[in-house]
């Protein structure tokens, strides 16, 4: 395990994107990239908390801005607009996105006033059209958090944190997530953020198990990483060959204590089966 880069707050969102590792420090603030070379550039502050990451089929990034509940773009040429606002439609914080390959932004959202102390309670994820129209893709989920879309761009595949499960839809051709079904999970398990890899394998994060796991379609273990002293937040598979696997971590995720221990880290792991599908 080899650490890249380290004194973040709370890094999240990792996303492998054009030769390069980008995630945003969500508690500093910040959007990220980290280069092959491990120089770190700055991409974009939001004061509203960002998150989930992604890319529009021409190429422009979009951020998830937590607190403001809207769906940012950034362009090289006009800066930051705005692609949608969710704040009528989800009254909580929303949190981690992909972006399919015809540019529809799947959405989660906590549910509940988190870190407040509120207790979890289903919730949905949205989907923003490419024409900006908002939707509810999907309802009844425990807390929608890191989310993957497979090579065929038919199965969506997210994290329910506080239902221990990673859970399945269809990907309809309108963009809903129907025929819902179990990928993985068990009692204690906490999925944060994952990732795909080639032989539809899952890479999860899990939260308070000191350890990253890879997964297959009904729930068999057949990797374990060990994080002695810290957890996992999310992840991705980059490099020149899509075997680096990137690791978010921290020793904790409560705003309070991040920005004080700044104990966030980016670790890279070398795996065996190259990344695959979205994000």
């Amino acid at each position: 395990m080899i650490t890249v880069l380290d004194g973040l707050a709370f890094p999240e969102g990792a996303r492998w994107h054009d030769g390069a590792l980008y995630f945003s420090d969500m508690h500093d603030g910040i959007v990220w990239r980290l280069g092959p070379d491990g120089a770190a550039t700055k991409i974009l502050e939001i004061r509203t908390l960002p998150s989930g990451l992604g890319w529009l089929p021409d190429g422009s990034m979009c951020v998830v801005s937590m607190e403001d509940r809207r769906l940012l773009r950034l362009s090289p040429a006009s800066g930051v607009s705005v692609v949608a606002d969710l704040g009528a439609i989800s009254p909580y914080v929303l949190n981690d996105m992909v972006i399919d390959q015809v540019g529809r932004a799947y959405i989660g959202t906590f549910g509940c006033d988190f870190n407040g102390g509120d207790p979890p309670r289903p919730t949905q994820v949205f989907c923003v059209h490419p024409d900006g129209r908002i939707s509810v893709a999907a309802d009844g989920i425990m807390f929608p958090n890191g989310a993957a879309i497979t090579p065929d761009g038919r199965t969506f595949i997210v994290a329910e944190t506080f239902g221990e499960c990673l859970s399945a839809y269809d990907i309809d051709a309108d963009g809903v997530l129907s025929n819902r079904r179990v990928f993985g999970g068990y009692g204690g398990f906490v999925p944060d953020g994952l990732c795909l890899d080639a032989e539809g394998g899952v890479w999860v994060a899990c939260l308070g198990a000191n350890r990253i796991i890879r997964m297959t379609d009904g729930g068999t273990i057949t990797d374990t990483i060990p994080l002695p002293g810290r957890d996992s937040y999310a992840c991705a598979l980059g490099g020149a060959d899509r075997r680096d696997l990137y690791i978010c971590t921290a020793r904790s995720y409560v705003p309070s204590e991040t920005r004080v221990l700044r104990s966030g880290r980016i670790e890279v792991e070398r795996v065996a089966i190259p990344g695959a599908g979205l994000p």
